[in-house]
């Protein structure tokens, strides 16, 4: 089957299924915002390529670790593709073409590609939204291998995962049942969901309140009634002097969270945004 020449539209990702929302074609969407001229084509081909160069030697291969293991080989250390330590919160790191074109990224987006592979190559790779440190798994004879992309595509045990995972559960080490949850497989639609959140935290953190509000803008397209891109996207417009649509983002995510822990916090910059001289546009 010929691949798409172009890349889906906004629109209609709302109404797929969390995992039919295409990975690969969906994060090139959110770069297409940053890089207009992208063009997807040469990234799938990319992938198709690697598949291509590498798929005599995973085929030779039957079990599932050692085709991963040579998948890994080849993505890390052939290619050299590494996580980005030295400019971690460079938003490059979060734009696909960008990690294709400097082999460079943070682990979510080093999953993408991994992931992107694994599967060209009908090896069922996972994502796994892993607090803090974004992973992948795959289904062996004997368990779950969990791999961290950003040092290589390293294995992972269980005892390092509940040492990951316990600052970020109040300091609470997980027993097996809630590791075996927190390790459950992310949907694409929650992988690309993840991507966006880190896109817009760094850019709220440079107050880049256009940017902000575009990431935003795309969780709310991806996953219509998305609690913090309601909020982010409505704080966002007050910044940018858009009251209306401030008020309106506000209003709508108080009505969704009343209790919400900053309910007080949104109330008031509705407040303000009333206050605030309406910006035609």
């Amino acid at each position: 089957m010929d691949r798409p020449k172009t890349l889906p539209d906004w629109d209609a990702l709302a109404t797929l299924a969390d995992d039919d929302v295409p990975l690969l074609d969906t994060a090139l969407l959110v770069a297409r915002d940053e890089y207009p001229d992208l063009d997807p084509e040469l990234y799938r081909e990319r992938i198709a390529g690697y598949a291509a160069a590498l798929r005599p030697r995973v085929e030779a291969l039957e079990d599932p670790a050692a085709k991963m293991a040579a998948i890994n080989r080849y993505l890390f250390e052939e290619l050299g593709f590494a996580g980005d330590a030295d400019r971690y919160y460079d938003p490059r790191n979060s734009y696909l073409n960008d990690v294709f074109d400097r082999r460079r990224g943070i682990p979510l987006s080093l999953a993408m590609v991994q992931m992107s592979l694994a599967r060209a190559l009908d090896v069922p790779l996972d994502g796994v939204s892993f607090p803090g440190h974004f992973l992948v798994s795959l289904a062996v004879d004997d368990g779950v291998l969990v791999m961290d992309p950003f040092n290589r595509g390293r294995s992972v045990g269980a005892d390092e995962l509940k040492q990951r995972a316990t600052p970020h559960l109040g300091g609470q080490t997980p027993d097996d049942e809630l590791l075996f949850e927190i390790l459950a497989p992310a949907s694409n639609r929650a992988i690309v969901m993840r991507m966006l959140r880190n896109l817009k935290s760094l850019y709220a953190e440079g107050e880049r309140w256009e940017k902000v509000a575009r990431c935003a803008d795309r969780q709310l397209k991806l996953a219509p009634g998305t609690l913090d891109g309601l909020r982010d996207r409505g704080l966002a417009y007050l910044r940018l002097g858009h009251a209306a649509g401030a008020r309106e983002d506000l209003g709508r995510y108080l009505s969704l969270a009343p209790g919400a822990a900053d309910a007080d916090a949104v109330r008031n910059a509705i407040i303000e945004a009333g206050q605030a001289p309406v910006r035609l546009h």
